[in-house]
């Protein structure tokens, strides 16, 4: 897939906002500061679409990029740590929640994880939770460039196993760095089958 046109169409603070037609969602999700602003901004080859910020918890509102009028990229807010009062924090589960959950617009999930992380608690809770909702989704490790090749398989195949621990079929797993360009057209590849089966 080749992506020619990536525009920003709106920010919603509950999913009655959310666009009204047809097209698919293709949503991103992860721990706050794992990388999720880049790896957009890579697949769209739109530097400053998703702004990137070294601050966690940037993201507070779920946002839809209308891409090639096929599909949305839709950048959500991160879970778990965020610089905000605890009220905030259960607003951003919430609005993380009733999207997830209970939007019918959601065609595929995409799940970042740090992959120089060993895996982590709300990580695993949190796919857990899509597990048991039936939600469509796939795992996508970022910031692979900070690792060599034997550490990030070491670390994938990490990661692997202890989801083996509650789950008999993994899901689809990438590996990618937004400073490198890496694992972008295996993504870009799995979203047009995703696209084309909607």
């Amino acid at each position: 897939m080749q992506i020619r046109n990536a525009q920003f169409k709106c920010s919603s603070e509950r999913i009655a906002q959310v666009p009204k037609d047809t097209l698919p969602d293709i949503a991103f999700i992860g721990r706050s500061n794992v990388g999720k602003s880049s790896l957009i901004n890579m697949l769209t080859g739109r530097h400053g679409l998703a702004k990137v910020s070294g601050t966690p918890g940037k993201t507070r509102l779920i946002n839809h990029f209308r891409i090639d009028d096929r599909w949305y990229l839709v950048d959500l807010p991160g879970y778990g740590y965020a610089r905000t009062s605890k009220t905030t924090r259960g607003q951003f589960a919430k609005i993380i929640l009733d999207y997830v959950l209970r939007c019918e617009r959601l065609h595929f999930l995409f799940v970042l994880i740090d992959i120089r992380l060993e895996p982590q608690t709300i990580d695993l809770n949190f796919i857990e939770m899509l597990g048991e909702h039936g939600i469509p989704f796939g795992i996508v490790f970022t910031k692979a460039d900070k690792l060599s090749k034997t550490q990030a398989d070491r670390s994938v195949a990490r990661f692997g196993e202890t989801l083996r621990e509650q789950w008999e079929e993994l899901p689809p797993m990438f590996v990618s760095s937004s400073e490198k360009s890496f694992g972008r057209e295996e993504l870009l590849d799995f979203i047009e089958e995703c696209i084309a089966n909607s």
